[in-house]
């Protein structure tokens, strides 16, 4: 009942902010929302913790960019393009990565993503620490004009709500539960005969297309693929906004995305005091809100039901 509700004012709110906020600015909350509901679907529901899922972010932003400016590509087909770069690229990360555990588990995806942020400054196509500029927007189907503001933001909002609605039925699945049973402990589904490393792998590839997904999407939106995109720092970022806004729930990372996005925009003015600020009100949720904002949201719910 609770994620009904949610689903509602969240569907409400997306449909009408283009009315009461900055459209791009409200495109780039989604991008990092839907980035966020992709690493929650790792981390919350498979327990795997990895530190370098901006590589999916990052090499889609490049790959649509480089697909839809040098390739004439539409913009659905470039964002498809770098959706399926990450997947290519989460298949590989995956198979090195997935039979390692815990720390070891999350240094190599770290590693891994090192070297893909290495790539993104040196190859010729990137532009190096300029980033890869003037990828257009075009036209969605020939017809609808993105360089239209809200055309723009329509077409954003349903790539987000496909991709929430992707990992939404993935974690109420039988996949999922099997996830869930693997997080909880995984020797006791291990001799229940379920492949574990075959179901991580899964996850995994998954996540990582989903973070491709809102990655690709965030460079057609500016028209540009910043280096910054595939740092390390940008795996820490979405890191926080799952643990924020609730990990392991549904609607958490994207309330944690809102919550990190919308205060590091207006502690801007603080400029480099800005991490400071957010690291702060970081250590604050973490021990105040435990079970971030929507956890704790759902226990007070089930606590007045009870």
């Amino acid at each position: 009942m609770t994620n009904r509700i949610l689903f509602i004012i969240m569907l409400v709110a997306g449909l009408t902010a283009p009315l009461f906020a900055y459209p791009v600015f409200v495109m780039d909350l989604l991008c990092f929302a839907l980035f966020a509901c992709a690493f929650n679907l790792l981390l919350g529901y498979a327990g795997l913790l990895s530190f370098g899922h901006a590589a999916f972010f990052g090499g889609a932003a490049y790959i649509t960019g480089y697909v839809t400016k040098e390739w004439g590509f539409t913009p659905l087909l470039g964002i498809l393009a770098g959706a399926g770069f990450a997947m290519v690229l989460g298949a590989a990360f995956g198979f090195l990565a997935i039979r390692r555990q815990g720390i070891y588990f999350a240094m190599v995806t770290l590693a891994l993503a090192q070297i893909i942020y290495f790539l993104a400054l040196q190859m010729p196509f990137t532009g190096g620490e300029n980033g890869l500029q003037g990828i257009p927007r075009g036209h969605l189907f020939g017809l609808i004009d993105l360089n239209n503001s809200l055309a723009m933001y329509y077409f954003v909002f349903v790539i987000f709500l496909i991709g929430f609605g992707i990992i939404y039925r993935t974690i109420n699945s039988p996949f999922g539960e099997v996830l869930q049973a693997i997080r909880e402990n995984e020797s006791r589904a291990l001799s229940l005969g379920y492949d574990v490393d075959h179901f991580k792998l899964l996850a995994f590839v998954i996540s990582a297309t989903l973070a491709g997904l809102a990655g690709a999407t965030k460079a057609i939106i500016f028209q540009f693929a910043a280096l910054t995109n595939a740092h390390w720092q940008t795996s820490g970022e979405v890191i926080l906004m799952t643990l924020v806004g609730g990990l392991g729930t549904v609607f958490g990372p994207v309330v944690g995305a809102i919550t990190v996005g919308a205060l590091s925009h207006e502690l801007s003015a603080f400029g480099s005091w800005v991490q400071v600020i957010l690291g702060t009100i970081f250590v604050v949720c973490v021990m105040v809100f435990r079970r971030g904002i929507i956890g704790e949201i759902q226990r007070l719910a089930s606590r007045k039901q009870g």
